[in-house]
């Protein structure tokens, strides 16, 4: 799995960094999404699979 964001998209609403830790952030200053790991780990991928579909800006895009 690949992951990637639109931080222009993003609405800091923190969806992805509460249900993939591991794999998204939030900037300190305006909350906008940030990637950590844009290859994660298999034992992730459900999670990051549940954070873009919770995103309300699909900002999250994933490939395999």
């Amino acid at each position: 799995m690949r992951v990637s964001v639109d931080e222009g998209r993003c609405c800091s609403s923190g969806q992805c960094a509460a249900l993939a830790p591991g794999v998204f952030d939030q900037r300190e200053d305006d909350g906008v999404v940030v990637l950590l790991d844009a290859a994660p780990p298999e034992a992730a991928h459900d999670a990051v699979r549940e954070a873009a579909l919770a995103c309300p800006a699909a900002a999250i895009q994933l490939r395999s």
